[in-house]
């Protein structure tokens, strides 16, 4: 497909994707993510290219402008939806899918200074969060969900959701069109917190009382919650 085109499709994008725009003046005036990706697009077939200076100088003002900072080397597919678009950032050696959706205050970032591929690929059709943070050369599987504020840096299966810091991965299944709903996401830190401190009175218990039997079956109780809850998340 032609840079034409695709600039175009990233403009129809924006219909398919927010029941917020009412008007086709709005694409023009309320959309930083759009014009962001499209002052990509032109900086990075000019990269393609072989210049360096001038897409990096169109990457810097589309910064100044939107708030978004993508790399001019960053490889973006088809129908990026970038929502609200504040603090964007996406690495030099990014890879992005088609049909991805990107929240506000999103990082693709890398965690080494050496060269080479040190930022994440991610699939088609994925949903990060906003907030989240994906680091790394890692991998986010298609279709994959990221939960917000989510630190991920390690591989996301595909269909698979993540949440938490760092991130982990909660549900995989291959519905691939169901919605990321936070409201129904599990406090993983409050489960682990409160099994443990079930334990710890167990053992409490046992230390008053005397009664291995009763703090063994009670324990083995425990276990298999927990065993329930991290078989859950994978």
């Amino acid at each position: 497909m032609s840079i034409f085109r695709t600039i175009k499709e990233d403009f129809c994008n924006i219909k398919r994707n927010d029941p917020a725009l009412h008007s086709v003046f709005e694409i023009f005036f309320n959309y930083p993510g759009l014009w962001a990706l499209f002052f990509h697009r032109v900086a990075h077939s000019l990269y393609k290219r072989g210049l360096r200076f001038i897409p990096r100088l169109i990457s810097g003002l589309s910064r100044f402008v939107t708030t978004v900072d993508i790399h001019p080397a960053a490889q973006i597919g088809e129908r990026l939806f970038i929502d609200h678009a504040a603090g964007v950032v996406i690495g030099e050696t990014a890879i992005i899918g088609n049909d991805v959706v990107i929240y506000q205050q999103v990082t693709l970032g890398g965690v080494s200074t050496s060269s080479g591929k040190r930022h994440p690929t991610v699939g088609n059709s994925v949903v990060i969060g906003a907030g989240a943070k994906v680091l790394g050369n890692i991998t986010i599987g298609d279709n994959a969900k990221i939960g917000a504020n989510s630190v991920v840096v390690k591989d996301v299966p595909c269909c698979a959701t993540a949440v938490g810091v760092p991130a982990r991965i909660i549900n995989c299944n291959d519905t691939k069109n169901e919605e990321l709903r936070h409201d129904m996401i599990p406090d993983i830190t409050k489960e682990v917190l409160n099994y443990l401190f079930k334990r710890i009175a167990v053992l409490e218990e046992t230390i008053k009382t005397g009664d291995i039997k009763l703090m063994e079956k009670e324990d083995h109780e425990l276990t298999e919650i927990y065993s329930s809850f991290i078989k859950s998340m994978r």
